[in-house]
């Protein structure tokens, strides 16, 4: 129940002011017509639903960042490209991630992307986790042959740089993913659900 005295824009707002989002007030402006959900790929093929989302952030529900749902945003920004009062559930998606993570909440949902953290960390690129591995040679064949020949192909197109950023480059972003509280954040996430994962297990 909802007092006279509550503001539920106070949780847009401050959406608003979150750094991620870089659409001025475009939150406030959505006039729910649903643009969003029938352009989005989410949508398509899940319960996601970004008309919902921003719905349910006017309202002031900030219950919506224990909502499973909102981890089947994967940010093609489809919705970005065609609100036409130039709103971004997108953005909005992202921050509502971050005060989830920030409450200890959707870790489980994290923890197989941590590969992803890894690599970033000690290689300075991005690079597809092992836990993907099967499934994308199911789904594109070749694709574990390309990988394995990788080095030989692209020498043989004659492509440079060479793929792997050199060992400073790979010290200064680690140096930069420590002193910004990445590295942390990421074996904060790891060690609860891993303990999540042995306590379930017994």
């Amino acid at each position: 129940m909802q007092k006279i005295t509550d503001s539920p824009i106070d949780f847009a707002e401050e959406i608003i002011e979150d750094v991620k989002n870089s659409k001025e007030e475009g939150v406030l402006k959505c006039v729910q017509c649903g643009m969003c959900t029938s352009t989005c790929p989410a949508a398509l093929h899940s319960d996601y639903n970004p008309r919902d989302i921003i719905e349910r952030v006017l309202d002031g529900d900030v219950s919506i960042i224990e909502d499973d749902c909102i981890w089947n945003c994967f940010y093609c920004y489809t919705c970005h490209s065609v609100c036409p009062v130039g709103n971004s559930v997108c953005e909005v998606n992202q921050i509502l991630k971050q005060f989830a993570i920030k409450n200890e909440i959707g870790h489980d949902k994290l923890y197989e992307y941590m590969g992803f953290a890894d690599s970033y960390f000690t290689a300075a690129i991005g690079a597809i986790p092992e836990i993907f591995f099967k499934d994308i040679d199911r789904d594109v064949p070749g694709w574990w042959d390309f990988r394995l020949h990788l080095d030989e192909i692209r020498k043989e197109l004659d492509l440079n740089p060479p793929l792997m950023p050199s060992k400073e480059v790979i010290d200064e972003v680690s140096k930069i993913l420590t002193i910004t509280g990445f590295k942390d954040k990421i074996e904060t996430i790891r060690s609860t659900q891993e303990d999540k994962n042995e306590s379930n297990s017994r």
